[in-house]
Order: C-alpha cells, then structure tokens, then sequence
C-alpha cells in the first residue's frame, strides 16, 4: 500500500531581495534601521519608516503639511 510521494510545494521567495537594487556598478539598498544595523530594512507606510524588530520609528513630514506651514509664514 504505498502512496507514492507527496507533491512538492514551491517556497515563496523571500522579499528582502526586494529591498537591493543594482545601478551600474552600484548596489543601492533601501533605508536599514539606524538602531538594529545593516540587513534590517524599515518599512514604508503612508507617513512614516518602521522597524518591526526594535519598533524604532521615523515620521516624513508631508509635502501638504510643508506647504500650509510656508502659507501660514507668509
């Protein structure tokens, strides 16, 4: 009563291939978080750089939010 093999399964691959890109002679990386070192790539949401590891966080100010405060200046 043998069954035979089970079928094989691809592995997705991993994303962090994702994060390098070469430009020529270059190899140019995303943004890797200051706290845990190189290899740790923060994430990008809407408004802000993320580290899931050590939760360290940067917020990008806005160009909206520029624009008022030079409006409010004038």
């Amino acid at each position: 009563m043998a069954e035979g093999k089970k079928p094989h399964k691809n592995k997705p691959t991993s994303k962090k291939y994702t994060k390098y890109k070469i430009e020529g002679d270059k190899v140019v990386r995303e943004k890797t978080c200051p706290r845990c070192g190189p290899g740790i790539f923060l994430m990008k949401a809407k408004n802000r750089l993320y580290c899931g590891k050590c939760h360290y966080t940067e917020f990008i100010k806005s160009e909206k939010k520029e624009e008022d405060e030079e409006k409010k200046e004038d």
